[in-house]
């Protein structure tokens, strides 16, 4: 009846209020489980400057400009990231014929692909699980693309042997960084791993230590020396660290990023010596392995330096080294395909090793895939071939951006106060900026770093986006920035001049 549902309705709001004010006495009121105060302190600590403040005001200035607001330029220039599609990159014919043949299988009945693309595509598929790339593949990777990968180790290095077993299969090289982290960190206080890495470094590194709650260890590039690495330095940080952790791990990363630099032979013996000496695990990161571009410089691989020095250092030095699809010529970051080699690892922790990645099951297949042609590329008897190493693709990309490391680096050093180290390698320039006395202490009064205003107000003025070195680790009392040199080149150019525009202007303004 009505009577009744109002009595009711009445006393549920009288329930209502009851509830209501037990809440506001304390009783009942339950705030969120998860809070800032109560989620992981380890993932707080968490920083990524690559993807920082300064790349969501970045994004959220392209809605500005979609939306039509006026601002001193048409376009956001994202120079922060070294992915080489977004920058316009065409990606390699043979690759993506490859991957649209397993991703279509329908399209192996087309004759508009080449054999040897169409070969490549059954072999892979022939693979997977009811040949498809939408199923599982083992954990550690699929076994014939490992061996691929094992044969691209043995041929890169001059025939010494690589064991497909030691092969890992990951999702792009970070997954894999990470993993081998998180086997390595343990201990309490005094007894919990250091990890040396180099600054400046990139920021994957210094994220993955504060989320694994590990001590840091910071040893510093000489950029006086462009950007060179000496064991000094490295004995200097790790005996300072031997206080307060047991220093277990060394992270080098060659050619290097933020820094470009690439290590000589003779400097890649010191490290693997010192290793050996200090019974480091060495991860030698070597993402950027076909960017070399400066006269006089060669890429070296630490596992072939490793054999090379004898069995005294290749049967016993625990080491991990890593490769990935997104850098080099390719620039396939999407795919997230890449690999790690492990060597000399304890046979019981390698077990481990294979448990730790089931668990995530696989890395995405496509992205395996991608890597099987990375290492397996067209061969000089296959149709493929020709254009594959011809002047519209992986030579044209690599020729481009030894150009590109050769202007900006000549551009950066006719502006007064912007000093820039030769880019040997890789895709960056981290030029050192001078900063008047004023702008630094208005960023102090800011609460942020010098060089973070100034790449805020280059975003703001100019639309061009950096990630400034503060994000990446410098000396202190330096401030530079990080600028990847895959735009166009006739882009570069204007965003070089650009930046010279700025800062001028910039050092005007605050002197």
């Amino acid at each position: 009846s009505a009577s009744s549902t109002v009595s009711s309705h009445t006393s549920q709001l009288h329930l209502a209020k009851t509830m209501s004010s037990l809440a506001v006495n304390g009783v009942t009121c339950r705030g969120k489980v998860l809070t800032l105060d109560s989620m992981n302190p380890n993932v707080r600590r968490v920083e990524y400057a690559v993807r920082g403040p300064i790349v969501q005001r970045a994004v959220q200035i392209e809605k500005e400009l979609r939306e039509g607001v006026k601002k001193p330029f048409t376009e956001v220039i994202k120079a922060n990231i070294g992915d080489a599609h977004a920058m316009g990159q065409k990606p390699i014919t043979f690759f993506r014929q490859v991957l649209a043949l397993c991703s279509y299988p329908d399209l192996l009945e087309d004759n508009k692909f080449p054999e040897d693309a169409k070969k490549r595509a059954r072999r892979i598929l022939d693979a997977c699980g009811g040949h498809s790339i939408g199923a599982y593949s083992a954990s550690q990777g699929i076994e014939c693309i490992r061996q691929d990968v094992a044969r691209y180790i043995e041929k890169r290095d001059g025939g010494i042997p690589s064991n497909p077993d030691n092969i890992y299969l990951s999702t792009g090289a970070s997954d894999a960084i990470v993993t081998m982290l998180k086997l390595l960190v343990c201990g309490e206080g005094r007894d919990r791993t250091g990890v040396m890495i180099s600054i400046p470094q990139y920021p994957l590194y210094s994220a993955a230590l504060a989320d694994l709650g590990a001590v840091q260890i910071n040893y510093y590039l000489d950029e006086d020396k462009c950007w060179g690495l000496d064991v000094t330095e490295l004995r200097r940080a790790l005996n300072a660290a031997k206080q307060h952790c047991k220093p277990r791990v060394l992270c080098i990363i060659n050619p290097g990023n933020p820094t470009g630099q690439v290590q000589s032979r003779e400097c890649i013996e010191d490290v693997i010596r010192f290793a050996k000496e200090e019974n480091l695990f060495l991860m030698a990161d070597e993402v950027y392995q076909d960017n070399v571009y400066a006269k006089g410089c060669k890429f070296h691989s630490f596992k072939k330096v490793l054999f090379e020095m004898g069995p005294e250092y290749s049967s016993s030095l625990e080491m991990a080294s890593f490769h990935s699809t997104s850098k080099c010529y390719m620039g396939e970051c999407g795919f997230r395909g890449g690999y790690m080699e492990v060597l000399n690892m304890d046979p019981e922790v390698k077990a481990q090793l294979t448990k730790l990645v089931s668990v995530r099951l696989c890395p995405p297949v496509s992205g395996q895939a991608m890597l099987d042609l990375v290492v397996n590329p067209p061969l000089p008897d296959e149709p493929s071939y020709t254009l594959f190493l011809s002047s519209q693709e992986r030579t044209a990309v690599l020729a481009a951006l030894a150009e590109k490391s050769h202007l900006t680096e000549e551009m950066f050093n006719t502006v007064p106060g912007i000093t820039c180290n030769p880019v040997q390698g890789a895709m960056y320039t981290f030029p050192r900026i001078t900063l008047p006395q004023k702008a630094i202490a208005k960023a102090q009064e800011e609460g942020q770093a010098p060089d973070m205003l100034y790449c805020m107000k280059l975003l703001e003025e100019e639309g061009i986006c950096l990630v400034p070195g503060s994000g990446f680790g410098q000396k202190e009392g330096t401030f530079h920035f990080r600028m990847t040199i895959l735009p166009p080149t006739e882009k570069l150019k204007v965003v070089l001049q650009k930046i010279r525009d700025f800062h001028l202007r910039f050092t005007q303004e605050f002197s």
